[in-house]
């Protein structure tokens, strides 16, 4: 059985120097124009809700090699355009010095905006995100009710079972992924992109959905088709109360293309495109982005080929298989000791280490060596994050950044990133190379 996979990747537009630019309709009008030249699609270029950010996507891609083929290519295009009109693309998780973002004038902008708070809503436009798609069955999923009551059994189990995996892979992918550790010019040790879209009420994090969480948060693991149809009711309705008390007309939305499935901005979600899609995981350099992709695709294979079925367990730190079932950590564990942890501490702190190391030996077992896992731990046991690097190089200067030393982050994001998209192009090759 062949799924395809896809991923959509945010990136900050700069200038030269390294400050923040508001230029991206000019960069995403030079990509459309070297697009067709290049064989490449222009819908493969994309604005975002902010002028400083530029969306990247994949086509469907049936293989992990085909996926980073078509990712490279655009991502070269991006950074060729980019040169041309005197701007670059910064690819980590949130800018780290102070930022305004200009929002655009679009009716499903302000609809969120005016229900959210513009305060609050601003920080979605200082993080940038990588989305991971995953398919399921062809028509399983439906725009109208969640999931189509005349989809066949083995497509519905498929779709249940990728859904809960993908809830399972919560915390391993924040902490697999973690990028720029400075935010507003400080460094807090939190998972900023995480803790500042997402938010969390209960643990202080003031993010664009602390007081949504039905829409923005984690949800629970489905127990059933028809729960899992009933958390997308669940979560429609909470948003509708939502504009309802803040007083915005509910047509508005529905007129701007709103929807059952686009009220959704959990990190995991069902996607009109028949995917299950994880929104977690912080824009990153591509061989991390690319290694977390063969990750998820790993572990998504596995399931579909062995009809493992996942389990939330009790009492349980790890994931493994046992028999026909994938156990993992029951969801009250998950979105709180671990989730907590792969924010505050990421892969130092034990518990999202363990739980992580045995997330990459299950998706390991029958593939010791898949490409890009040596980017992801360059030593049994250990681990390496963009964080980690760029802590190791900046953090001596103390919490705070200064503008200069800000900048010149930004300046050395810009060029790992070339570096490394040269090199995959130089080398003929997809798999992801070392940043060393």
């Amino acid at each position: 059985m062949t799924r395809r996979m896809g991923l959509e990747q945010e990136f900050f537009v700069v200038e030269p120097g390294g400050e923040p630019s508001h230029r991206a309709d000019e960069l995403l009008q030079r990509c459309l124009e070297m697009a067709e030249p290049r064989g490449l699609s222009r819908s493969f270029f994309a604005t975002e809700w902010v002028k400083n950010i530029v969306e990247l996507n994949t086509p469907p891609s049936s293989s992990p090699r085909e996926l980073a083929d078509s990712y490279r290519d655009i991502l070269q295009l991006a950074i060729d355009a980019g040169h041309e009109i005197g701007v670059r693309l910064y690819p980590y998780s949130v800018y780290p010095l102070h930022l305004i973002p200009v929002i655009r004038d679009e009716v499903k902008y302000h609809v969120q905006v005016r229900t959210i708070g513009h305060e609050r809503f601003l920080n979605a436009g200082k993080c940038a995100g990588t989305h991971l798609h995953i398919e399921v069955p062809h028509g399983t999923i439906d725009s109208r009710v969640g999931i189509a009551y005349d989809a066949p059994a083995d497509a519905r189990a498929e779709l249940l079972n990728t859904y809960n995996l993908a809830t399972a892979l919560d915390p391993v992918m924040i902490a697999l992924s973690r990028a720029c550790p400075f935010y507003e010019g400080r460094s807090s040790g939190l998972a900023h992109r995480t803790a500042r879209y997402r938010g969390n009420e209960e643990y202080g994090w003031e993010g664009v959905y602390t007081l949504l969480p039905e829409v923005g948060s984690l949800r629970p693991y489905a127990e059933s088709i028809e729960h899992l149809v009933q958390l997308q009711f669940a979560r429609h309705h909470a948003w509708l109360n939502a504009l309802s008390a803040a007083r915005v007309n509910g047509e508005l939305f529905e007129e701007a293309g709103g929807s059952l499935l686009t009220s959704a901005w959990n990190p995991v979600r069902l996607n009109l495109h028949g995917t299950v899609e994880l929104r977690n995981v912080d824009s990153n350099l591509p061989e991390i982005v690319l290694g977390v992709m063969m990750l998820v695709y790993q572990l998504t294979h596995r399931v579909r080929e062995e009809r493992l079925i996942v389990t939330p367990t009790e009492g349980l730190d790890s994931m493994r298989v046992e028999g026909d079932r994938l156990l993992v950590p029951d969801f009250e564990h998950l979105h709180h000791q671990l989730l907590f942890a792969a924010v505050s501490e990421g892969l130092s702190s034990p518990i999202v280490k363990g739980y992580t190391q045995s997330t990459i030996e299950v998706a390991c077992a029958h593939e010791p060596d898949w490409p890009g896992l040596s980017e992801l731990v360059p030593q049994p046991g250990q681990f390496r994050t963009t964080e980690s690097v760029l802590l190791e190089k900046y953090y001596p200067q103390g919490e705070s950044l200064s503008r200069e030393i800000g900048l010149e982050l930004v300046r050395e994001g810009c060029d790992v990133l070339e570096d490394s998209v040269r090199r995959l192009q130089e080398s003929g090759t997809t798999e992801p190379l070392s940043t060393s």
